[in-house]
């Protein structure tokens, strides 16, 4: 699996089957760049279990809004579309997965 690309068109039907981890996240922010390999490292790890997705705030304004994103990264787990976890701010792995794996 590969991190895809989210936006406001997409975004319900991207999410709205599965586990799908979302990032939010803006090219100038520090923690969203530093997070970045860990998703990447986590997806080549998990595989099919949970896909991952980013979605960039300043060009999709109206998901963020939608979903009360108010500091970035944020990332939001979503099960079957619905939001079943919240984190807001860099997170080691560890803490990531703890986050992924009882929704497995």
């Amino acid at each position: 699996m590969a991190i895809f690309e989210l936006n406001d068109q997409n975004f319900h039907t991207e999410t709205s089957s599965g586990t799908v981890l979302v990032d939010f996240w803006a090219p100038w922010c520090g923690p969203c760049k530093m997070i970045a390999p860990v998703l990447e490292e986590m997806d080549q790890e998990m595989g099919s279990k949970v896909r991952i997705g980013k979605i960039n705030v300043d060009l999709n304004p109206d998901t963020a809004s939608q979903f009360g994103v108010m500091s970035i990264p944020t990332l939001l787990l979503f099960k079957e579309g619905q939001v079943v976890e919240k984190v807001t701010g860099f997170q080691p792995k560890e803490r990531l997965m703890n986050l992924i794996n009882p929704h497995l």
